[in-house]
């Protein structure tokens, strides 16, 4: 079974104008067209049964707007295989009710992306958020590491992860882009042992998608990943593609070419997740 725990959709009114915006930020094409079919069709052609879609708040205005189009995709296709998780952002006062809800409603877990929220990960209004989805029992996907759409700036490091599990204690706590996007050196060092989990979502592979701009995106050597793998052992490692902008097919590839036994690829793939998201496998 592949369970991609990292993609992204939005509704269909809006999809062409954000992928638009966000692909000029980033400089890098998409590979679907953002929406919720095209997900499913990247889904059945790359032979993934489960994807897990993060949408992300970037002002605390949009926090309830956002999940409740995300509970209309969990009403519609969950049983179909395709899981969002709410979304939640450091300026909502309300949230230790809103965690309560969404837990109450089904919703798995929660994403937070320091870098579009413009907050550090172990900043108070985070960690008092993690606490409360600890509480609650939901899991916590963050972006880790730099993000190609914010040169230089790196609001969740390997460093800042660390500090909120000192924080708050062990926690189903994901890290992004495994563990920190062009931190991976550092991944190992600070946070082997912790009881994180990474995702391989937009890492995994020699090169990203052809940019927009022209060239290609360096990722991270097959030799980073498989030191990550080992540090953090293959139950703690996810897959994701960060579909629309990686190739779900093409991801699958990428990890199924490194180094490792099958049973950690099968980890890797779905076991891991299931576990983590309470599907049957």
């Amino acid at each position: 079974m592949i369970v991609d725990i990292h993609t992204h959709i939005f509704p269909d009114a809006l999809a062409l104008k954000v992928l638009d915006r966000l692909s000029h930020a980033g400089g890098i094409k998409p590979f679907t067209d953002g929406t919720l079919d095209g997900l499913r069709k990247s889904m059945e052609e790359a032979g993934v049964e489960h994807s897990v879609t993060l949408p992300v708040a970037t002002s605390s205005q949009q926090v309830e707007k956002i999940n409740e189009f995300a509970a209309k995709v969990n009403e519609g296709y969950e049983v179909r295989g395709i899981h969002s998780f709410a979304a939640i952002h450091p300026d909502y006062t309300n949230y230790r009710k809103e965690l309560g809800r969404l837990k109450a409603v089904g919703f798995k877990g929660i994403k937070v992306h320091p870098a579009y929220q413009e907050t550090d990960l172990d900043d108070i209004r985070y960690l008092r958020i993690f606490e409360r989805a600890a509480e609650v029992g939901l899991v916590v996907i963050t972006h880790a590491g730099l993000d190609i759409g914010f040169p230089g700036v790196v609001r969740c490091s390997p460093t800042m992860a660390g500090n909120v599990v000192s924080a708050i204690g062990d926690f189903p706590f994901v890290l992004a882009h495994m563990g920190g996007w062009g931190n991976w050196d550092e991944v190992p060092v600070k946070l082997a042992g912790t009881g994180v989990y990474v995702d391989t979502s937009f890492s995994i592979g020699s090169k990203a998608p052809l940019g927009i701009l022209g060239g290609r995106v360096p990722l991270m050597e097959e030799s980073k990943a498989l030191d990550i793998i080992k540090a953090f052992g293959s139950g703690r490692v996810l897959f994701g593609s960060d579909s629309p902008w990686s190739s779900q097919k093409e991801s699958i590839e990428a990890v199924k070419k490194l180094s490792i036994a099958e049973e950690e690829k099968a980890d890797i793939f779905g076991n891991n997740a299931c576990r983590l998201l309470g599907i049957a496998i």
